[in-house]
């Protein structure tokens, strides 16, 4: 029982921090002169591409929807993947990198306004604490500073709601389709709106580069495949207000590689750090003591 009730939690962790890691990849791929959208659609695409080889592979039923769901894939591709990506490019050219990272994080603040009015989710003074918590921390972890507030942010607060309808779509996707089918629509959908905005062949000419494909695959199969199967496994087993808070551990992790890698990192990184991790914490032990005094989480 006790492994159960940890378990969701665990997948959502281990989905935030492969997406942790996903500027290992972007960063060789600037590099080698792709666009922000270009490495967005080679995500979506590479994506796709093994969802489907996985579905053919393991379950073709998978594939098989009702034509009447299907706004809850052009929700998590469209409304979700593919606007998310475009706010959040948009937000980094007109702010700091550290400015987009945290207004992306408002994201939690949408979940759980949406999860009270769709799926009837407690908004608890302890959910409401460990959201407090971990948004602080989030700003130490980047060391935001205050004097480069302009229009950037409100495409930053665009960017932290798209992240937010993933969870949103999700959860009532869950209701009838499995975790393979989920990620497939989503990502073909992504992939098919992205594709007219973007240089395809010369996509296709640098390719042929070892070194791009390879970031392509890492930046496809490592920080996108398997985090969104963890993150998505995870939310089926707690409510969406909780499990986005847990993925704050995400700027945590991108923050550790970024010292690896030789970044800036100060006693501000370590504090946010510490601050993230006490919100997961609190998470999980406010869960487990609210049971019986009536301050436990209601169901998904």
């Amino acid at each position: 029982m006790m492994r159960s009730a940890y378990l969701p939690a665990a997948y959502v962790i281990a989905g935030a921090s492969l997406w942790g890691i996903i500027g290992v990849f972007t960063r060789a791929l600037y590099g080698s002169g792709l666009s922000p959208m270009q490495i967005t659609l080679s995500r979506c695409f590479i994506t796709m591409v093994a969802m489907a080889l996985v579905i053919l592979v393991a379950d073709r039923k998978s594939l098989r929807i009702d034509p009447k769901d299907i706004w809850m894939f052009i929700g998590t591709g469209l409304l979700s993947i593919v606007f998310f990506n475009v706010m959040y490019f948009t937000t980094q050219q007109m702010v700091s990198l550290s400015t987009a990272s945290v207004l992306l994080y408002t994201a939690p603040c949408f979940v759980m306004v949406m999860s009270m009015v769709l799926f009837r989710e407690r908004l608890t003074r302890n959910k409401l604490l460990a959201l407090l918590l971990a948004f602080i921390g989030c700003i130490f972890t980047t060391g935001l500073g205050f004097g480069d507030v302009n229009i950037g942010v409100l495409f930053g607060v665009l960017a932290g709601l798209g992240y937010a309808l993933y969870s949103i779509f999700a959860k009532f996707a869950l209701r009838k389709y499995g975790l393979l089918t989920i990620l497939f629509y989503t990502f073909l959908i992504a992939t098919i709106c992205l594709a007219p905005f973007c240089d395809v062949p010369y996509m296709i000419e640098m390719s042929g580069d070892s070194d791009v494909i390879l970031n392509m695959l890492g930046l496809g199969v490592i920080s996108t495949v398997l985090p969104y199967y963890f993150y998505t496994v995870g939310l089926n087993g707690m409510d969406a207000g909780k499990a986005s808070i847990i993925a704050f551990v995400e700027p945590m992790v991108a923050t550790i590689v970024s010292l690896i890698v030789g970044d800036p990192f100060g006693w501000t990184n370590i504090v946010g750090i510490a601050l993230i991790l006490g919100s997961v914490i609190l998470l999980n032990v406010s869960e487990k003591s609210g049971k019986g005094n009536g301050t436990d989480e209601g169901p998904a």
